[in-house]
């Protein structure tokens, strides 16, 4: 069966919401918005495009950084309004030169920052 886009479930924005996971390590790395047309060039370049919401515009990741993210497999869940992108990603996901977004922890209330190492 042939995968439309269009037959995911998108928020009132056109959006739904993608997870990009270390394909090899399991690591989550980032999270970020995607629309159908995202999706689309996603499945076609195999490079995870994003929808950026504060530019207005799609989002190659990677494009100016060099950190891309390959497409592995592209995973939807139970309910069709969440996406899981397993990737291969080039140097680090988040933009603080961290391999993951997800460094901040919380520990008996207080924030904390991991020992996750930088890219």
């Amino acid at each position: 069966m042939t995968f439309d886009p269009a037959t995911l479930t998108y928020d009132a924005n056109g959006l739904i919401p993608c997870i990009a996971q270390d394909v090899y390590s399991g690591e989550v790395l980032m999270f970020a918005w995607m629309n159908a047309e995202a999706v689309a060039k996603t499945l076609a370049t195999e490079r995870v495009t994003y929808w950026s919401r504060s530019r207005a515009e799609l989002w190659v990741k990677g494009e100016t950084s060099g950190h891309v993210q390959w497409l592995t497999e592209l995973r939807i869940d139970c309910d069709r309004d969440c996406l899981l992108a397993l990737v291969e990603q080039e140097g680090p996901a988040c933009h603080t030169n961290r391999r993951s977004c997800f460094y901040t922890a919380v520990v008996d209330g207080v924030e904390v920052k991991t020992l996750l190492p930088e890219a």
